[in-house]
């Protein structure tokens, strides 16, 4: 692992190495902050682009992580009868306190809190697929069946 990785970088790194998965953190010198700006930066489409997007049930207050393909949009019905309560999209105080990154660099993977995780099952007609590393310039590249393995998430049905 590159020893110049900034923190939130190499915290990725070691949350992936701990699933036994050895995947480059790259931290790039344009921003990944959207899906189009990754997609950009790495060359690839933006449906290959992961958005790890934090949703908080309105009764249970619980956190929520759905990691969807970068050209859909999480259907917050959809995720609401998944979860059998109302979600609604998560702030950026609620987001750092529960994954330990900020908004713009979330990863699937390595979070502070254990969470329940869903997949967008559009992700995987991906051979290859790209996520954030920590941060709004940090990527990493893996295979949808790696993601799953990595968090454990559920594959679903969320656009």
């Amino acid at each position: 692992m590159p020893s110049n990785l900034s923190s939130s970088a190499r915290k990725v790194s070691d949350a992936l190495k701990s699933h036994g998965l050895i995947c480059e953190v790259l931290e790039l010198p344009q921003t990944t902050r959207t899906a189009d700006d990754a997609a950009r930066a790495v060359g690839c489409g933006v449906g290959q682009i992961v958005k790890s997007l934090v949703f908080q049930g309105k009764h249970t207050r619980l956190p929520f992580l759905v990691a969807v393909s970068g050209i859909n949009r999480v259907d917050e019905q959809k995720l609401a009868r998944l979860v059998s309560e109302p979600v609604i999209k998560a702030d950026a105080g609620f987001v750092r306190e529960n994954t330990g990154f900020a908004i713009g660099g979330v990863p699937p993977v390595g979070h502070a809190r254990c969470m329940r995780i869903f997949i967008d099952e559009d992700l995987f007609q991906y051979g290859e697929i790209w996520a954030a590393a920590g941060n709004p310039r940090a990527v990493f590249k893996l295979t949808p069946a790696e993601l799953l393995k990595i968090n454990g998430g559920q594959v679903a049905a969320v656009k």
